[in-house]
């Protein structure tokens, strides 16, 4: 694929022309609250602690507001305006993305301009994707969306993205005549779709540090009074959720904050560690990252959905290389909780017939 403009987001302040806010700002706000501090966000983001900090604190003092709230012992949490920023920031991705095959200006020659854009993704949200999506989109053209499974399967089958990042509980498989133990796998057509897998992720409890309340297992949230922060509707972990609760014969409306709901597993545990839930449900390493306690209650498999027709396309060709390539490895490595599978995959086809396996 050809350079391109990648059009992007930029704040600007009101009534002062010219003037915007870093975009490094906004981005350690969502790194801080994801890794539990600013000093961790300063190191993910290759940047001295000191030079965080003044762009923080250059950028408060500008707007008049907090952005981020820094408590010992606590960790990072955004402030209610870091929390509309990092909101802002997910709605403004989602059009951009949708939109990025007119946004984008190609850097090419006229006889150039009729190149396929690279791959559009729609996928529910994974902290693997999240650390690469950006790098993703600068280097191969490939654009990532956040959705819920449900939405991204959605979206796929319409025909409006070329792959949908999704996860599954439990097995499932993806061959003509079987009824798919998933229902997201049900959405899919076996003699049309295929299954790239990826990763395996345990989600379970995400609780205080301690696990002051003593929960052991879902029953205990609503026995016990406790304040749940959900992930919303049509989410791949809010259905995991749901059928866990069913097969525990727990009832969702006898769950304080049931209908609270945050889009990210690393805000779930962001309103845990500020005492703002007793509870929420995602992956472990969310939890990891902010010191909170973690019971286990299910491990998944997170795969993408494509085209069979598609499996000898280049740009696929390419994209099933680079999940299974070192640097995506050495993202999933350090975060607690997760598998990396799709380099296995990639081993079995150096010995077999190329093939999208099922997912399970």
């Amino acid at each position: 694929m050809g350079r391109r403009l990648t059009a992007t987001i930029a704040w600007r302040l009101p009534g002062r022309s010219g003037e915007v806010i870093d975009p490094r700002v906004v981005d350690l706000v969502g790194l801080a609250v994801a890794q539990g501090s600013l000093a961790a966000a300063a190191r993910a983001a290759r940047m001295p602690y000191r030079t965080a900090w003044g762009l923080i604190d250059a950028a408060e003092r500008a707007l008049g507001q907090r952005l981020l709230l820094l408590e010992r012992g606590v960790g990072a949490s955004a402030a209610p305006l870091g929390e509309r920023l990092l909101a802002a920031r997910e709605d403004a991705r989602r059009v951009i993305d949708a939109r990025r095959d007119r946004l984008d200006v190609p850097l090419a020659r006229e006889q150039e301009l009729t190149e396929r854009p690279g791959l559009v993704i729609a996928a529910s949200h994974d902290l693997v994707l999240a650390q690469l999506r950006d790098a993703w989109l600068r280097r191969f053209g490939i654009a990532v969306a956040f959705h819920g499974s449900e939405e991204a399967i959605a979206l796929f089958v319409d025909g409006r993205v070329d792959l949908a990042g999704f996860h599954g509980m439990g097995a499932g498989s993806l061959r003509r005549g079987v009824v798919p133990a998933d229902p997201l796998l049900g959405r899919l057509d076996a003699a049309r779709d295929a299954i790239l897998p990826f990763v395996v992720r345990t989600q379970g409890l995400i609780l205080p540090r301690g696990n002051p309340a003593k929960v052991h297992g879902l029953a205990d949230i609503a026995a016990k009074g406790l304040r749940l922060v959900n992930r919303q509707p049509g989410s791949g972990t809010r259905l995991a959720l749901e059928r866990l609760l069913a097969q525990s014969r727990v009832d969702p409306g006898a769950i304080a904050g049931w209908t609270r709901e945050e889009f990210t597993h690393a805000a779930v545990a962001a309103t845990v560690a500020a005492g703002e839930a007793d509870v929420g449900f995602g992956v472990q390493a969310a939890a990891a990252q902010l010191g909170l306690a973690f019971v286990p209650m299910v491990d998944e498999r997170y795969a993408f959905a494509c085209r069979r027709r598609d499996l000898t396309d280049a740009r696929v060709r390419a994209f099933r290389r680079l999940i299974a390539s070192p640097a995506v490895g050495r993202v999933v490595a350090p975060l607690p909780g997760y598998r990396w599978v799709a380099a296995d995959e990639a081993r079995d086809r150096a010995v077999t017939p190329v093939r999208a396996r099922a997912l399970r």
